[in-house]
């Protein structure tokens, strides 16, 4: 299984997960144009795709999930409330996901895929990560998620690869543009996690499978790779697992195909 993240922030979130024959879209936050550009990057065609996957209703994440979904003939899986969403409503083929519960795409023949859609405290209801296993490798991708929660670090504990959302700088926030009541939402309990927060996300989840961390939906006016990455570094050196192969997620190149 591969993992790559195709485009990561407030301008719109996408990854694309590769599980022996069968191809799985998470997210699809940019313009149906620029999907199809970035999944050009990553070298497949669009109708290569046979499954997507939304986490939550905001634009950032559904703006052409329908879009995608319609194109590839992808089955368009996500909570029963986003189907009658403008997003949603363009797919042909519509499942409703079981959040907190394990399902299978793929089929058989080593292509069957374990989704489990985990909720999360997010100001979106619903809103989840997703845990993706295939053929005992797992990977997790968890944005949007308001606080550290222990409940959600136990469903996802054990994966080889994890793309955490680190996205913003307490400091860099006080002292920035965003207006008091945008502040207050994105730093309460349902909206986005601190570095800080991060961190202690990562130390609950990280295990001695963890391999690769994708710092993802970093804040492009509230943050810096540069302190995201001091932030998770820390978290790994006080685990002893200053092994672990630590990337940033670009809002605007795909990143590398990472072998989960």
């Amino acid at each position: 299984m591969h993992v790559q993240v195709l485009s990561s922030g407030s301008e719109g979130n996408s990854a694309l997960i590769r599980a022996g024959e069968t191809t799985i879209l998470v997210d699809a936050g940019l313009t149906l144009t620029e999907m199809e550009a970035r999944i050009d990057a990553a070298r497949i065609p669009v109708d290569a795709i046979d499954h997507v996957l939304v986490t939550h209703g905001h634009l950032d994440h559904a703006r052409s999930a329908g879009g995608v979904a319609r194109k590839a003939r992808a089955v368009l899986h996500c909570a029963e409330s986003i189907m009658k969403h403008p997003s949603a409503r363009r797919a042909r083929q519509l499942s409703t996901i079981p959040i907190g519960r394990p399902f299978v795409v793929g089929g058989t023949n080593g292509n069957a895929v374990e989704l489990t859609p985990v909720p999360l405290p997010h100001d979106c209801d619903p809103t989840v990560a997703f845990r993706i296993e295939h053929q005992g490798r797992s990977v997790a991708i968890l944005t949007d998620i308001g606080r550290p929660c222990e409940e959600v670090a136990r469903a996802l504990e054990g994966v080889h690869v994890l793309v955490l959302e680190f996205n913003y700088d307490p400091e860099m926030m006080r002292k920035g543009p965003y207006p008091a009541e945008l502040q207050k939402r994105i730093t309460g309990d349902r909206g986005h996690l601190s570095n800080e927060q991060s961190a202690a996300m990562l130390e609950m989840i990280a295990g001695s499978e963890l391999h690769t961390l994708v710092l993802a939906h970093l804040s492009s006016k509230n943050n810096t790779a540069e302190l995201a990455l001091a932030s998770a570094r820390a978290a790994l050196a006080r685990l002893g697992r200053a092994d672990v192969q630590v990337l940033v997620a670009s809002q605007h190149e795909i990143g590398p195909n990472l072998a989960v």
